[in-house]
C-alpha cells in the first residue's frame, strides 16, 4: 500500500504548528502571534494546460505581532524529485494571492531521500531586463543532521529525525533516542501516536534490529530504562492488535461467522466483536 506522504505531514505540521515554525524558522516565530491561527480549507487548482489538478497541502490564517491584518502561511511537503516545483510554489503563491488578497508566506518542505542543492526562487527575466524573482522559505530534511535534534524536546523533531541525514548503521540508535524524546516530552496518548505513527513509516526496523535496540535499552539507567521499554511494548500491542484486527477483517470478508473466527483464534466472541468495531 502506497503512503500518502502529503497526509501524513499535514496532520503533523496542522497538530505542531508552532512547534514547525520555530524549529526551523526561528526569527518567524518571533513575529507571528500565535494566539490568532485557524487552518483555511484546502484549495485545489487545475492545471489547464497539463491538464492535471493539484491540491495545496496546508493553509494557515494568523496575523504578525502588534498588527490587525491577517496574513497566511502556506506549506507544501514535496516527497519527490520535481524539476518544475519552484514554477508550482509561484502558481499556488499567485492564486491564493488572487483569492485572499493577503500577505502570503509560502514554505517548502523536501522530503525525498535524494540529497539535492533545491533552488528556492522562481524568476523571469529577458536580455533587456528583469521581470519577476519569487522566493520561498525553504527546509531541506535530508541535509538536517539527525544528531543536531536530539537534545531539543520539540515533537516535530522527534518525528522527522526520521526523514532527517542518517546512515542504514544509525538506525538503532535513531529510534532509541526517538524513544527518549517521546518520554522526556510527556505528551498525551493521542499527540504521542501521531508521532510514533509517523516515525514508524518511515523507520521501520528489522527485528534483529530491534533486538538490538531492546538490549541497548536495557542499558539505560533504571527510571529511563523503564519509562522506554514500557513505550516499547506499548506499541508493540497496539501492532499485535492492528494485526489482529486486520485478519479477522479478512476472516469476515471470506464469510466467516464471529463464532468461527473465535474458535480459529481462541478469542471470547466479544473480543472479536470488538476487533471488528470501527476506532
Amino acid at each position: 500500500m502506497s503512503v500518502d506522504h502529503d497526509r501524513l505531514f499535514k496532520e503533523l505540521i496542522q497538530t505542531f504548528f508552532e512547534e514547525f515554525i520555530i524549529l526551523f524558522f526561528p526569527t518567524m516565530h518571533e513575529h507571528i502571534d500565535f494566539q490568532h491561527v485557524s487552518f483555511l480549507s484546502e484549495e485545489l487548482f487545475t492545471d489547464v494546460t497539463a491538464g492535471e489538478k493539484y491540491r495545496v497541502d496546508l493553509l494557515v490564517e494568523t496575523k504578525l505581532k502588534g498588527e490587525d491584518s491577517l496574513i497566511i502561511v502556506h506549506i507544501e511537503n514535496q516527497s519527490y524529485v520535481q524539476p518544475s516545483f519552484p514554477e508550482r510554489m509561484f502558481i499556488y503563491f499567485s492564486r491564493l494571492f488572487e483569492k485572499y488578497r493577503k500577505h502570503i508566506v509560502p514554505i517548502a518542505v523536501f522530503s525525498y531521500d535524494t540529497i539535492r542543492d533545491e533552488p528556492s526562487t522562481f524568476t523571469l527575466q529577458f536580455p533587456f531586463g528583469h521581470v519577476l524573482n519569487f522566493h520561498f522559505f525553504t527546509v531541506e530534511l535530508r541535509k538536517q543532521n539527525w544528531r543536531n535534534y536530539i537534545r531539543n524536546d520539540n515533537p516535530i523533531a522527534a518525528a522527522l529525525l526520521s526523514k532527517m541525514g542518517y546512515t542504514e548503521s544509525e538506525r538503532v540508535e535513531l529510534k532509541k533516542q526517538f524513544l527518549r524524546m517521546l518520554v522526556r516530552m510527556e505528551l498525551d496518548e493521542a499527540k504521542q501516536r501521531l508521532l510514533f505513527g509517523f516515525f514508524e513509516t518511515y523507520v521501520k526496523l528489522s527485528d534483529e534490529e530491534e533486538r538490538r535496540l531492546r538490549s541497548e535499552v536495557n542499558e539505560m539507567e533504571t527510571k529511563e530504562k523503564e519509562q522506554v521499554l514500557g513505550l516499547m511494548i506499548s506499541y508493540e500491542r497496539q501492532g499485535m492488535r492492528q494485526g489482529m484486527k486486520h485478519l479477522i477483517q479478512t476472516m469476515v470478508k471470506k464469510g466467516m461467522s464471529v463464532k468461527d473466527i473465535a474458535n480459529v483464534t481462541d478469542l471470547t466472541e466479544e473480543e472479536v466483536k470488538q476487533l471488528l468495531e470501527k476506532e
